[in-house]
């Protein structure tokens, strides 16, 4: 049969432009199937930060000896060795060559704003200029000016194969298009409530608490696809989310280092500063998956969207948009924060145990007056007391997020298994439609967009070089 392309990519973000554009660079043609009305997904809503380690990058920064073996070892340990090593090592392996790739492309970083994006112990996080749509343009550009077609508004429904099982085209928008080859990226199951439910059960018990930050098309369509093929599913339960006091969609990736955070029992749990790397875990481990944030009056009255103090990124803008005095009195009129006119009263409204609360903001307030965490130390400062009534109580929950983590399993060559291991042929995954790439732990910024680019370009690469008739993985 007649093939209209050499690669068809399903979904054009960052994984379906950097599979385009490696396959091109492989000497084959490709073509970007799109169900939105225009490209970027994701990846172009992102904040463009990219997790490598030993780029030229890190080196202009003074940082030397960090290697995608250290890189490697991180990820697997805060994950607790609970993924397939094969894949985390490729995904460390090629981190720092997709850094350099994306400066080729006329990305630009800056050394002086790596960061630590997790809890390693090495700035890692790449921090794109322009976030992640000046990111996703240049790549964008970079496939108009090769000659890289795009069909924008077509959401394939169907893989087609040959009589062997071959997969050898999609159907898109009612038409049939056949290629050597077909690399699923388009994104994960956030936009399909019932997908969620399924495979992300510790996300979705939180009802309508439940917010997406990502492109509106990510409705698993990978599982749907892949499953239809017979493709094994990995990853369940493995979404990433960080804490929301569930007031809107918007999102706060940092919470206020100001807050003094309890859980139903009236303790702390947690440095209120820690990582979003770990605060999901730490706070779905309390009781009831949830727990409060305190403040009192004069906290609430001076609380505003200082970038200073919510703006650890330096992105130039004020992310916590939540943590301002009017909008908590707003909240309290829409009864979703408690205020009361002393400790025992707000812990009686907001049924957390009496006693304990008080202990605890009795020895907080002690802190403060030292300007010293002596229970979990947290470095953030000036710290606040929780002393003048009246006091608030804003419940807050790990319910807004932009991974799921599940989808069609992949080996370390990108290519899709099925129920038995074995890789269905013609048929690729990258990005957030492929499983198995996340852990439990979320492991750092950049983690998500870094990956789906890494493997964006291991499955443009063998893509290609199966279509073309080498059967080489690259």
């Amino acid at each position: 049969m007649n093939r209209d392309y050499d690669v068809l990519i399903v979904g054009g973000g960052g994984a379906g432009y950097a599979a385009a554009l490696a396959a091109q660079e492989c000497g084959a043609s490709s073509l970007i199937i799109e169900a939105g009305s225009k490209p970027g997904g994701s990846s172009a809503m992102s904040g463009g930060v990219v997790y490598a380690a030993g780029t030229s990058v890190q080196r202009a920064a003074g940082i030397e000896g960090d290697t995608p073996k250290a890189m490697y070892e991180y990820y697997m340990t805060l994950c607790q060795w609970n993924l397939e090593p094969c894949l985390i090592k490729r995904l460390s392996d090629e981190s720092a060559p997709m850094v350099e790739w994306l400066i080729g492309l006329g990305v630009e970083f800056r050394p002086d704003k790596l960061y630590f994006a997790g809890v390693e112990s090495v700035r890692r996080g790449h921090m794109t200029e322009g976030a992640g749509l000046a990111l996703f343009q240049r790549m964008e550009q970079a496939a108009h000016s090769r000659g890289i077609e795009a069909a924008l508004n077509s959401r394939v429904d169907r893989l087609l194969r040959n009589d062997s099982g071959r997969v050898i085209g999609v159907r898109a928008a009612g038409e049939e298009v056949f290629g050597g080859a077909v690399i699923l990226a388009c994104g994960g199951i956030g936009a399909n409530s019932a997908l969620l439910k399924a495979h992300c059960p510790s996300l979705t018990v939180h009802g309508d608490w439940v917010s997406y930050i990502g492109a509106p098309t990510n409705r698993g369509d990978s599982i749907l696809l892949g499953e239809a093929v017979g493709a094994a599913i990995a990853g369940h339960d493995r979404a990433s989310a960080i804490p929301t006091p569930g007031f809107s969609a918007l999102p706060d990736a940092y919470l206020p280092g100001w807050l003094l955070i309890v859980n139903r029992d009236g303790r702390r749990f947690m440095d209120e500063t820690a990582p979003y790397t770990v605060m999901d875990g730490l706070m779905n481990r309390q009781p009831g998956h949830h727990c409060f944030a305190l403040l009192d009056e004069p906290t609430r009255e001076w609380a505003r969207p200082d970038p200073s103090i919510t703006d650890p990124l330096q992105l130039g803008e004020a992310m916590a948009y939540n943590w301002v005095g009017d909008t908590i009195s707003k909240q309290v009129e829409h009864g979703r924060v408690f205020k009361a006119d002393s400790i025992d009263a707000l812990a009686r409204k907001a049924n957390i145990r009496a006693d304990t609360l008080r202990t605890t903001v009795e020895n907080y307030n002690a802190d403060v007056g030292h300007q010293t965490d002596s229970r979990f130390l947290k470095a953030f400062r000036p710290l606040r007391p929780v002393h003048t009534p009246p006091f608030y109580a804003v419940e807050l929950r790990a319910a807004s997020f932009a991974i799921a983590g599940t989808g069609v399993r992949i080996d370390s060559e990108a290519r899709v298994l099925d129920q038995a291991d074995v890789p269905i042929g013609g048929l690729y995954a990258a990005g957030e439609a492929s499983g198995g790439v996340y852990g439990e732990r979320y492991f750092a910024g950049g983690s998500s967009l870094g990956a789906a680019l890494v493997w964006g370009r291991v499955a443009g690469r063998n893509a290609a070089g199966q279509s073309m008739g080498s059967g080489e993985q690259l």
